[in-house]
């Protein structure tokens, strides 16, 4: 007989499990699944184009941020990453998959980038291994893969992690164009996610409430030749932390 939950903690994992195995893409068992999707590099994935961003170089251009310590979250091949730390941001990086981060490394290499990586769990990681405060936490495409309950680990990772007067920078499915758009509680009912969650602004407004809300807009689609990359099926939205805490 097991009696083994007796803090938040105990809850998030004991949630994680509702879920077939096949389902998860969040925790370190699902690395397994992001290597095989990272494994053929020459596959027509849109974001695996070395570019960063439309919505991430436009607010570095308009001075929404400034050069700072940033974290990339879910940071896959680098893309992102690799731009920040061209603009002079001290970045750390962590995706669940080697494999994603052994490409990741190879364009840092390549491109002369001092960047941090990390492999593993951005939730499990310790404060020794994510040094914050950040003054960016920068998502692309991992807020959409957590089951509804993670979201709690993600916005004690904020709490912890985001310097005040930072910015959290994310983009993810919107309702309507990409993802799922089932009721929270069904996604535990049939143990799986969908691929991935869909949002609204007004349930990103909601979730993220103790932020500013920037900008929040639907990320534009940007051509082939276009230097950034940019898929209109995604929200992006940048908020930031009140300075005092």
């Amino acid at each position: 007989m097991d009696r083994n939950i007796r803090s938040v903690d105990d809850v998030l994992s004991l949630l994680d499990g509702l879920f077939a195995a096949e389902a998860d893409r969040w925790t370190d068992g699902g690395a397994d699944w992001w290597d095989g999707f990272y494994a053929d590099r020459s596959r027509q994935v849109p974001f695996f184009v070395a570019k960063p961003d439309e919505n991430l170089v436009s607010w570095l251009d308009r001075g929404l941020l400034t050069p700072g310590r940033a974290l990339d979250l879910g940071c896959g091949p680098g893309r992102n990453a690799l731009h920040l730390a061209s603009l002079g941001f001290e970045v750390d990086a962590v995706d669940l998959s080697p494999a994603a981060v052994a490409w990741a490394q190879e364009r840092a290499l390549a491109a002369g980038a001092d960047i941090r990586f990390h492999r593993g769990d951005a939730f499990a990681l310790t404060a020794a291994e994510l040094e914050g405060p950040y003054d960016l936490i920068y998502d692309s495409g991992c807020f959409h893969h957590l089951p509804p309950h993670r979201r709690i680990s993600y916005r004690a990772l904020l709490d912890r992690a985001l310097a005040p007067g930072g910015h959290l920078a994310l983009t993810c499915f919107a309702a309507g164009a990409m993802g799922s758009e089932r009721a929270d509680a069904d996604f535990y009912r049939q143990a799986r996610l969908d691929g991935g969650l869909a949002y609204t602004p007004e349930s990103l407004r909601w979730i993220f409430s103790d932020l500013t809300e920037i900008e929040l807009r639907r990320m534009h689609d940007e051509p082939d030749t276009s230097p950034a990359f940019g898929e209109p099926f995604l929200w992006t939205a940048l908020f930031r932390r009140p300075a005092q805490r």
